[in-house]
């Protein structure tokens, strides 16, 4: 058989193995209808005449197989949880369901915690309607995904607000961000930037925001540096003492932070105007901000990266926590405002 590796053919590997055409195209696609017995001895053929699958091919076996499937729409699961306050933002669902159509799946949200929707009451509701994917969309702690058996499932996660399990995720790269911003700002003149968020939002990002801001430290003279205020709140809101505490003792000359309740305590409390006595770049920015300069996540792009990390697992039949989780980190966008000094 050696004599048949140049060019053999998906019949050359079933003649091989004893098989069916089909047999063979269902192991090279990881299906569970094949006994290991059998995915072993074809695998064992694979190599034997040195078969290697045209990608071309498959992604038009892909295609023709999705078109057949068009008539009843398979759906991808986004699990959510509570939402905390609204000053946070997360991944549309409008984005998922926009990238979910070109894979030619639609999305369908499913809420944890409401009408006594347990993480065991929704994996039976998603068996019982063969829902396979499954995008985990954590809007605090997410107590009750932790208890969600994703085995069943291939499944995605957004950033870091989930990290047991360990899933496939999309995130935006805030150590980018952050950096950005920074370098933003030194370019028009800032030296003391001094960054504000709440351990939350933090914890999300896998720390990178705290991390970004230290190493910008170990860049600039120590004169230059203001410590990190991490407010231990949710709510920003009960924050305003020990912030009004932190500006009058180490005096930042710019602030990344909240677009709400940070520019409000900056004025009436501290008697301060921005952007004259103090540049301010919101850390999350969106439409709704204009005029703030801030760190667009880029929240769509981040949508499709998860969307296809599913798709990709229900390409290949991959199902359950991965041994190695792929990372997808999207760039994030600086965004120019009037809160900030111009450049120049």
């Amino acid at each position: 058989m050696g004599g048949q590796a140049q060019g053999a053919s998906l019949t050359t590997v079933a003649e091989y193995a004893g098989v069916s055409a089909m047999t063979v195209s269902r192991v090279l696609r990881n299906s569970p209808r094949v006994s290991p017995s059998t995915r072993e001895r074809v695998l064992e053929a694979v190599d034997a005449v040195g078969y290697t699958p045209d990608p071309n091919v498959a992604r038009l076996m892909e295609l023709v197989r999705g078109r057949k499937s068009q008539g009843v729409q398979s759906v991808l699961a986004v699990v959510r949880d509570e939402v905390h306050d609204s000053l946070y933002r997360y991944v549309p669902l409008e984005a998922i369901q926009a990238r979910a159509v070109q894979h030619g799946y639609r999305a369908e949200e499913f809420y944890l915690g409401h009408d006594r929707m347990t993480a065991e009451r929704l994996v039976n509701v998603l068996v019982a309607r063969g829902i396979e994917g499954v995008i985990a969309s954590p809007r605090s702690y997410p107590k009750n995904l932790q208890s969600f058996d994703f085995s069943r499932f291939s499944s995605a996660t957004f950033g870091y607000g989930l990290t047991h399990p360990d899933l496939h995720r999309a995130s935006t790269n805030m150590m980018q961000g952050i950096l950005t911003a920074i370098d933003e700002l030194m370019a028009r003149g800032y030296r003391r930037i001094g960054l504000v968020v709440t351990e939350w939002i933090d914890h999300r990002a896998d720390h990178t925001y705290s991390g970004a801001l230290l190493y910008h430290q170990l860049r600039v003279p120590r004169r230059d540096h203001v410590p990190l205020l991490i407010l231990p709140n949710i709510g920003i809101s009960k924050g305003s003492r020990k912030f009004s505490q932190w500006m009058k003792e180490h005096k930042p000359d710019a602030l990344i932070t909240f677009d709400e309740y940070i520019p409000d305590w900056v004025e009436r409390r501290l008697g301060m105007k921005v952007p004259d006595d103090i540049g301010l770049v919101v850390h999350d920015w969106g439409t709704e901000h204009e005029g703030f300069a801030g760190i667009d996540h880029r929240r769509p792009y981040v949508a499709q990266a998860a969307v296809d990390l599913v798709a990709t697992q229900l390409m290949h039949n991959e199902t359950g926590i991965p041994e190695v989780p792929r990372q997808i980190l999207v760039p994030p966008a600086f965004v120019e405002g009037t809160t900030i000094r111009s450049r120049g």
